[in-house]
């Protein structure tokens, strides 16, 4: 046994870490992707009557798509943020545990970044469905919607 060969094992093992994480954090996102799609698909089901009257009004296609996308990558980034709110609150209470020598323990912010960049991307992706649909609504269907 060489210090090597430990070497080799541990980054055999992370790297094993690393995939299962990654395939938990890509379902992850495809559920909450699909639950932001629902959401938004219920928001323009819902505002159906309010989609027609801006566009009576002279709103084009282009502002509506825009709203819709722009509300759902809002909605992706609050949750972005909270769970990176509830990540430093973990990073927190791991540091703080007696006699492991973890008290340096942070977030750093580039991980902060990219994972609020991932929740936009998101809101863009499973957005884009929805926001769609809003834009090609008929302003006359849709003022007659109740």
């Amino acid at each position: 046994m060489t210090v090597e060969s430990e070497v080799r094992k541990f980054q055999e093992i992370a790297a094993l870490f690393t995939m299962v994480a990654s395939g938990i954090v890509g379902i992850s996102l495809l559920v909450g992707g699909i639950g932001i799609m629902n959401i938004m698909l219920v928001s323009v089901s819902e505002r159906t009557r309010e989609i027609g009257l801006r566009k009576a009004v002279g709103a084009g296609s282009a502002a509506i798509l825009t709203q819709f996308l722009v509300e759902a990558v809002v909605l992706c980034c609050i949750g972005g943020l909270i769970g990176l709110g509830v990540g430093q609150l973990l990073t927190m209470l791991i540091a703080h545990i007696p006699k492991v020598p973890l008290e340096k323990a942070y977030i750093p912010g580039w991980a902060a970044a990219i994972s609020l960049g991932f929740s936009a991307i998101v809101g863009i992706f499973f957005g884009f469905f929805p926001a769609l649909k809003a834009a090609r609504l008929d302003p006359i269907e849709a003022l007659r919607h109740e």
